[in-house]
């Protein structure tokens, strides 16, 4: 009886991340004006892990002693540091393929193929012997319905883009296993710490070599490099992995989709689109998708 309301509180904390996530792209659109793929994550990844910083010193500060010997704490730090890179590892590679993706398609079709990972989760989790009910491949089924008529409005055509976008799903979905792998083992904070600092470094590389970053376009692009440091980096990526505790990773995946259908709706508010009825009728299927995943099933 005390597992519902964790479930239902993760799973709120899910959707405010996709929430974030989705008005982000107005931000990566416009961050793209000033500065290339490479430079605008490896910054918008270092300013994410240095706003976590006084986060873990506050949260340290209020935590009650606990007592392990000294093979326990380099046991925890060695999952913590083995966790963060590997986690910031699947970060670097999925956001970078997904911001060159979106430069060669269409903002329509990336929204759809990113949002593909909702089904090579539990596809990729069969392998890890996770497996899923009747009613959440059902909830798959109409996630998948209800983004082709959110996302796509012309023909459904692989080009370099649409190819770059899907490595990318594949990529994210494979971020979403190693969280659900390591956030119940380490401190969820630290852990989403590590994971930028490494995207931030490895995006670096790319972006000193090819890219020959400058202060004044950085500094042109404050704006959506701040929101998307902050907010979508450090805030949304942080309740991501908090969220993912103890969560079905094919749930928490058809949650953290609805940041296609988020996108939209910024995009129609922030930035004046409409929504025609085909998209609006997405949205509504998507909703429902979400609804019949979080419905209570019999354990067997």
């Amino acid at each position: 009886m005390k597992t519902q309301p964790v479930k239902l509180k993760n799973s709120l904390i899910l959707l405010l991340t996709a929430a974030i996530w989705g008005v982000a792209f107005v931000a990566q659109s416009v961050g793209m004006d000033y500065v290339g793929g490479f430079t605008f994550n490896m910054v918008r990844c270092i300013i994410g892990a240095i706003v976590l910083l006084p986060v873990i010193w506050f949260l340290d500060k209020g935590k009650k002693p606990v007592s392990r010997t000294p093979e326990e704490k380099t046991a925890g730090r060695k999952t913590l540091l083995i966790g963060g890179i590997s986690c910031g590892i699947c970060l670097c590679l999925a956001s970078n393929f997904q911001q060159f993706g979106i430069k060669y398609t269409s903002v329509g079709k990336a929204g759809f193929i990113t949002a593909c990972y909702i089904v090579i989760v539990p596809i990729l989790g069969l392998f890890l012997k996770k497996k899923c009910s009747p009613f959440i491949w059902a909830a798959v089924v109409m996630a998948l319905v209800g983004l082709y008529l959110l996302c796509i409005n012309d023909g459904f055509s692989i080009g370099k883009g649409d190819i770059l976008v899907m490595i990318c799903a594949v990529l994210f979905s494979f971020h979403i296993l190693v969280i659900d792998y390591f956030s119940p083992k380490t401190d969820g904070v630290k852990l989403s710490c590590l994971q930028f600092l490494t995207a931030g470094i490895l995006s670096g590389i790319p972006a000193l070599l090819l890219e020959h970053p400058q202060i004044s376009s950085i500094c042109a692009a404050w704006q959506p490099i701040l929101y998307a440091g902050v907010m979508s980096c450090g805030v949304a990526y942080t309740l991501q992995i908090i969220g993912q505790k103890d969560m079905n990773p094919t749930v928490a995946s058809l949650i953290l989709s609805l940041e296609s259908c988020i996108s939209v709706l910024a995009g129609w508010i922030i930035l004046g689109q409409r929504l025609s009825t085909k998209e609006i009728l997405g949205c509504v299927i998507m909703f429902g998708a979400i609804i019949l995943a979080q419905l209570p099933q019999k354990e067997k």
